[in-house]
């Protein structure tokens, strides 16, 4: 069945698109809940309205993508860890905790799922790339051990509340909450 795409609809087009779905698809679902219409004649001769105002939206939603971008680019966030004498750290530096950092930091809240999916699990200095279409900002991640972080702000000037020490409850803890996440396939 040929039908209008009024809203974008993963894995099967944009708003706007005419396509080829299976009947019981189009029936129980995308005509019901208003997500796609019949791709009748009269319909197909109102599309060109439905484009033009799928653009707009589409402008303005990249319009707010690239704005929040280049607020978080280059925003260095600094973690107090406990680590061996090898530089491992006594469990890892998750996506969740930075997404946590960043917001706190920024007051902005990005998909945990956005920023990089490896964990670090070594003392150093990170660039840690953010995944957000067009522009690809980078978040600049330092990881100390906890008796190295007061001197490492009072070097940069930063008060004590700029860094975060992490206990090891709390790693696991963030570990467990970001292990139970449901992996969502219409995430941003």
């Amino acid at each position: 069945m040929k039908v209008i795409l009024v809203e974008d609809v993963y894995k099967h087009g944009v708003t706007g698109e005419v396509v080829n779905v299976a009947d019981g698809f189009a029936r129980n679902w995308l005509i019901p809940r208003k997500m796609a219409i019949a791709a009748t004649k009269t319909n197909l001769h109102q599309l060109t309205d439905l484009r033009a105002k799928a653009d707009q939206n589409r402008a303005a939603y990249n319009d707010r993508v690239n704005a929040t971008a280049h607020q978080i680019d280059g925003v260095e966030l600094v973690f107090g860890v406990k680590a061996g004498s090898n530089n491992k750290l006594y469990g890892s530096i998750t996506s969740q905790m930075l997404k946590d950092e960043l917001f706190k930091k920024t007051g902005l809240d990005i998909n945990r799922r956005r920023i990089s999916e490896r964990p670090i699990r070594e003392l150093g200095r990170y660039e840690v790339p953010v995944r957000m279409g067009d522009v690809s900002p980078v978040l600049h991640v330092v990881v100390l051990r906890e008796e190295e972080l007061v001197a490492y702000l009072a070097s940069k000037g930063l008060p004590a509340e700029d860094a975060v020490v992490v206990s090891a409850a709390e790693e696991s803890s963030a570990e467990a909450a970001s292990a139970a996440e449901v992996p969502a396939e219409t995430a941003e």
